[in-house]
């Protein structure tokens, strides 16, 4: 009796062993994936080489644009991808979208699609980013899109998957009020309409709360804190301050602008940002 006794708590003991090494186990690896996040910026305007190891201080990535950004006729980013990987940052792949008002019929939405994957794919490709990375298509309209920019969109996601790219939207994860009681968010909205699975989401919500407001902070929240669950970048800040949805944020300077802590002279205004990598656009 004495030996099955001690047989049977040796059994015990080792079935308590194992469970807890499991609890162990499954506690890191949760917080690993899930607790952890990396802050990045981003801006239309490169903002030159002696900004990088300033700004990389505070950075893990950095926006690149692959295309004009909105408003310009040039783009400053090109050529500089080897000397910001050298300094150490990450990227997030942007090409500028089309507006809804430049796609007034279902087929031109399609053929534009087309058109912006394939410009997107060959810029990325001559700027030295290799196949699978994500990017990201600007989306700068919020609210409900109408049928004939969700084909764009689907598009543009089905025609970059061909090119060999990982398709990415950048888009608003501001809730809108349609009135009578009825809201969207533009991000749920894409995501309901474009037919893709494999689309990498980046929103835009820089109201406070959820926003921490202006500044890069020592615990970072995730990207699902923006109220996009799915959101793998969230950007929390742009600059200068949207006054309507981000009056009540904190840390803006009195131009009503954002800028890296390590910016005394305040050269370099810049959006901020989150995400569940230090390298976003990096193939998977």
């Amino acid at each position: 009796m004495r030996a099955l006794a001690v047989s049977l708590l040796a059994l015990l003991l080792s079935i308590s062993g194992i469970t807890l090494s499991f609890a162990v186990v499954d506690s890191t690896a949760f917080s690993s994936t899930e607790t952890h996040s990396f802050v990045g910026f981003d801006r239309n305007q490169y903002p030159g080489d002696e900004a990088l190891p300033i700004l990389r201080k505070s950075f893990s990535f950095a926006s690149y644009w692959l295309s004009s950004p909105p408003g310009e006729k040039s783009n400053s980013w090109i050529g500089k991808r080897d000397l910001m990987k050298a300094q150490g940052f990450g990227f997030l792949l942007l090409y500028q979208g089309r507006t809804s008002g430049q796609l007034p019929y279902k087929k031109d939405s399609i053929e534009a699609g087309l058109a912006d994957a394939r410009a997107a794919a060959a810029a990325a490709l001559r700027e030295g980013f290799p196949e699978g990375s994500v990017i990201f298509l600007d989306v700068e309209e919020g609210g409900r899109f109408f049928d004939g920019y969700h084909a764009y969109l689907r598009s543009w996601a089905e025609s970059l998957t061909k090119e060999k790219f990982r398709p990415g939207i950048y888009c608003s994860g501001i809730v809108v009020d349609e009135g009578e009681g009825s809201t969207i968010i533009s991000a749920d909205d894409i995501r309901a309409h474009i037919g893709v699975a494999d689309v990498v989401y980046w929103v835009y919500n820089d109201s406070c709360p959820p926003s921490p407001g202006c500044g890069v902070l020592q615990k970072t929240p995730m990207p699902s804190a923006s109220g996009v669950a799915y959101a793998s970048v969230w950007q929390y800040v742009r600059s200068p301050r949207e006054k309507k949805v981000a009056r009540h944020c904190r840390g803006y300077t009195s131009d009503g602008n954002c800028y890296a802590p390590g910016d005394a002279a305040h050269k370099w205004f810049l959006d901020e940002n989150v995400a569940n990598t230090p390298n976003p656009s990096a193939p998977h």
